[in-house]
């Protein structure tokens, strides 16, 4: 935990009062308080998790719970809106994500899995059970209810799919060439 709340600190621009790592922190320790296997201790932690999610969420408008699986270098690239998450979404490694999104269910069960290398602009939601795929970038304002293959850019509302991005058709020709 201490590793991950080290590497969002230095992310976050290095501030304490920096609102996306007050609130990573957060999170990190509603992960680590749901971990505790002793009851009494785990229930304490909850409490005090509650506390900070009182007290700093609802400053930050940033909520994550701590059930939601983050991968390495989760980036939350503007904490001036609001970030609202599901506790059943799965984000991977290297995921950015503006202000003002929303990450959650469409009226159904199931949550969004977003791959890695993943880049969520202002204003877009991504809703349903669905799967994002790796180096896929969502833009501002997409309402995303579909799965989207890696690769991609998806614009608009509803949601319109550019698959291979001509940067990683060429990455992955080069490759193939060598």
């Amino acid at each position: 935990m201490f590793d991950d709340l080290r590497k969002d600190y230095r992310r976050h621009g290095s501030s304490l009062t920096e609102p996306a790592f007050m609130s990573l922190a957060v999170y990190r320790y509603g992960r680590w308080a749901l971990s505790i296997s002793n009851r009494p201790l785990r229930w304490i932690a909850s409490k005090f998790y509650g506390l900070l999610k009182f007290l700093i969420l609802n400053v930050t408008k940033v909520w994550i719970p701590p059930q939601v699986k983050i991968g390495e270098d989760f980036h939350i690239i503007h904490a001036e809106g609001s970030l609202s998450i599901h506790p059943d979404v799965v984000i991977g490694d290297r995921v950015g994500v503006m202000h003002n999104v929303t990450i959650g269910t469409n009226m159904g069960p199931g949550a969004p899995v977003i791959g890695n290398d993943v880049f969520i602009g202002v204003n877009a939601t991504v809703l349903g059970r669905i799967r994002i795929g790796d180096r896929v970038r969502i833009g501002a304002n997409t309402a995303v209810t579909t799965n989207v293959p890696s690769d991609s850019v998806v614009i608009g509302s509803p949601a319109r799919i550019y698959p291979n991005l001509p940067i990683f058709a060429a990455r992955k020709k080069a490759a193939a060439d060598e």
